[in-house]
This record gives C-alpha cells, structure tokens and sequence, in this order.
C-alpha cells in the first residue's frame, strides 16, 4: 500500500537545517533521480544505518527522526520480500515517526496512544505549516507501513481508520502535499471498503483522479495504484489497462519522481501480465 518515498522526508529545509538534515535531503534528491532501482537496492542499506548514526548522534531531531522513519518505511515495502524483515523494519519505522511526534510537542506525543474518538482535539492543534503536515504525513506512512506488515492481524487492522483521520487532517490543511501523495493514500484506504460494507467508490476515485491531477500526471505511482486498489476489485477491465498503459508509454524520468515512476513501471507490466487470468 505505501508509496516508495525513500529519503523524501527532508525537504523543505531551512536554512538552520544541521549537517545531518542537509546530508540526507542530498542523498536524497539523489536517489530520488535514480532509475535503476536495483542499485538503491544495493545501497540503501548503507543509508540505513547512516540514518540511526546521525539519529544517535541527534536523538530530538524531528527531520532526522521523520527521515529514518521514512527510509525504513520505504526500504521494507520496495526491496525487503522476508516477512519478519518487513516486520522489522516497519517497526523500527513506525518508532522512529513515533519518537518524531513526542520531540515536536506533548500534544502531537497525545496523538501515539489516543483512541479514535480523542483524537480529533490533538489533531485540531496542527495548523497549515509544514512542519505541521510533514510530521503528521511521515507519521501516518509509517503507520500504514507497519498494518501492512500485519496484514493478517486483524488488530492491526482496526487501526487503519485511525491512520485515515490522521491523512484526512493532513489533506485539510495541505490538499496537494507530497505532490498529491496524500490524496493517493486516502483513494488506498477509501477502495479497500467494499460499497456493500459503506465504502464509496465515487469518493475513492476521486481521490485517485485529484492525485493524478495535482502532479500533472507526472507522479506514475498514482495511476498504478488508481488501477491495483480501484479498478481491480471493482473489475474494471477498460479503465485497469488504459491506467498501465499509460504507464508505460510515460516517460518515467521526473525531477524527484525517476525512481518511484521507474519501479511504478515494473508493477504496471506485472499487472498488466496477470490481467487475463484476474478477470
């Protein structure tokens, strides 16, 4: 389910950003413009253990913490198939976005342990300011990362709902944040309740097509899931294939984008490959 957002957690930085911060949003802006995934593959574990030395060395930094949050999250999701490695590093992800929240203030820490129905106080404290809405989207990914680990735990689960006010509050306040990633994780969350259960599909694609707009259909990640999470389950055979070709016929190189769109490619083909036999 999550998006491969590997080191896209720094940007933004001011100018009284710290070594570390600076370090990481070049590396980076780097591998973001990398289209040969198998060679972040291979590298990124460097950058792993890069990210819990400076995290070591800065323990409160909110930007380092949302970083390695994001690089676990990412690196778990793209290029880790072991189910207990992915549990692993979800959960390291998931602390490090959690140890994000407690540095930035005691009402976003309140947010770690609410339940459902006292969140929407803490929630209402985040304003329209970014480091607002990236601690509160960095925190929601990782979220997400570690259900997805736990697919099968049906208390994990019943966390997602949780995980959605948080992306919701984010989408308030920032419609268009992370190029329209956060409208993209709540088309996700929106078509996995079926419409005989009180999903809403038309709310769902509209999640999907205001994710593909906000990027000017640049972001390629979009139109794959738009196809895995909508158009498959509702067996939508026409708008599943125009979604991937489109893919395919896109060229993936974009400032800030190659990687995600050249591995959004590789899961357009395996698609299209296995629609005959899907529907």
């Amino acid at each position: 389910m999550t998006a491969i957002l590997i080191f896209a957690a720094v940007a933004g930085l001011g100018a009284c950003a710290s070594p570390g911060e600076v370090l990481m949003a070049r590396v980076g802006n780097a591998v973001l413009d990398q289209d040969d995934p198998q060679l972040v593959a291979e590298g990124a574990p460097a950058y792993l253990l890069l990210v819990d030395g400076l995290i070591a060395d800065d323990p409160e930094n909110v930007e380092l913490l949302l970083a390695g949050a994001r690089l676990y999250g990412a690196y778990a999701s793209a290029f880790t198939s072991e189910p207990a490695r992915v549990q692993s590093m979800t959960r390291v992800a998931r602390r490090y976005a959690e140890r994000a929240l407690c540095a930035f203030s005691d009402v976003a820490c309140s947010l770690r342990d609410a339940p459902y129905d006292a969140m929407a106080a803490p929630l209402s404290k985040f304003k329209a300011k970014p480091s607002h809405t990236n601690l509160l989207y960095g925190y929601a990914v990782a979220w997400l990362g570690w259900i997805q680990a736990r697919s099968s735990n049906w208390t994990a689960i019943a966390e997602l709902p949780k995980v959605k006010l948080v992306l919701e509050r984010v989408a308030k306040l920032d419609p268009e944040h992370d190029n329209g990633g956060v409208q993209l994780y709540l088309g996700v969350l929106e078509s996995l309740i079926p419409a005989v259960s009180g999903g809403k599909p038309e709310v769902a694609r509209a999640y999907f097509q205001a994710a593909i707009d906000i990027s000017v259909g640049r972001n390629l990640t979009a139109k794959v899931m738009y196809a895995e999470y909508f158009a498959r389950p509702r067996f939508d055979r026409a708008l599943h294939d125009r979604l991937l070709k489109e893919v395919l016929a896109a060229d993936p190189h974009v400032s800030g984008l190659t990687l995600m769109n050249t591995l959004a490619q590789g899961r357009a083909r395996d698609l299209l490959a296995s629609a005959d036999k899907y529907f």
